[in-house]
């Protein structure tokens, strides 16, 4: 979700001999089933027969939507490895793979698409080279180009809930600045800007942070816990504890929208 997720990917990442990674999550991101369920659902009402998903890790939610929709193919593009494994994986077991594609690559310049549905959760940063918060605004444009008249767009991004104050953005990533999310105000505004209107507005809960942030570490932890002399720990708990206090600075004042949008004509 922020630029704090890399550091503790790191720490968790793929080795034989140390923890194991992400397994307690389903989804990427503050998303409860509950609210997966509704977007889904919405989602699906138009029918679409091509989604795309940008950024979409082991492309939970796509895998989803395909399974609500029978008559779509999907495509999901990453740049990371193992997680589009894991996406094959699950596409395999639920009888989906014939009808989703996970590519590694940039979506810098995709040539997929445009499709009926495009999820963009977390990572319209994926579509820009530009530094926060000017990535938002290129990224609604490309997604304005990257989905047909008459689909839909599912925006999950980042802004302030307030604006933070410099001790809390002190605690957050490196170099956090305020200037780094929009407001939710704003956000809109530039949805409706880049060619879309917004058919739905919706904002994670505190319960769907908790869930998402103790989800996210609980592997590492418990690991660490029962491995406390084992050659990465030192280095395992630095980045675990780092990570912890990071959540503590950003908990209530960073929040993600799930904005479902409309290509105007």
């Amino acid at each position: 979700m922020t630029e704090t997720t890399t550091e503790t990917e790191a720490a968790s990442g793929p080795r034989t001999d140390g923890p194991p990674r992400l397994t307690r999550l389903a989804f990427h991101g503050p998303l409860s089933e509950a609210r997966a369920h509704r977007l889904v659902e919405r989602l699906t009402r138009t029918k679409p027969a091509t989604v795309l998903d940008i950024g979409c890790g082991w492309g939970e939610l796509l895998l989803r939507v395909l399974a609500a929709a029978p008559d779509a193919n999907g495509v999901g593009i990453d740049i990371k490895a193992e997680d589009l494994a894991r996406g094959r994986r699950n596409a395999e077991a639920r009888g989906l793979a014939r009808r989703v594609e996970f590519v590694e690559e940039s979506a810098i310049g995709t040539s997929h698409g445009p499709a009926d549905l495009v999820l963009c959760v977390g990572a319209s940063q994926a579509l820009s080279t530009a530094q926060p918060p000017h990535y938002t605004v290129e990224a609604l444009r490309a997604l304005r180009r990257l989905v047909t008249d008459g689909g839909r767009v599912l925006l999950g991004e980042g802004f302030w809930e307030r604006p933070p104050t410099p001790a809390e953005l002190s605690g957050m990533w490196p170099e956090a600045a305020a200037t780094d999310h929009y407001d939710l105000a704003t956000l809109l505004d530039l949805a409706v800007e880049a060619g879309f209107r917004p058919e739905w507005t919706e904002t994670a809960n505190a319960d769907e942070w908790e869930e998402f942030e103790s989800a996210y570490q609980a592997d590492v932890e418990v690991w660490l816990a029962e491995h406390p002399g084992h050659p990465l720990a030192a280095e395992t708990r630095e980045r675990l504890d780092r990570h912890r206090a990071q959540w503590m600075s950003y908990r209530g004042v960073l929040n993600l929208a799930y904005l479902t949008l409309v290509p105007a004509l």
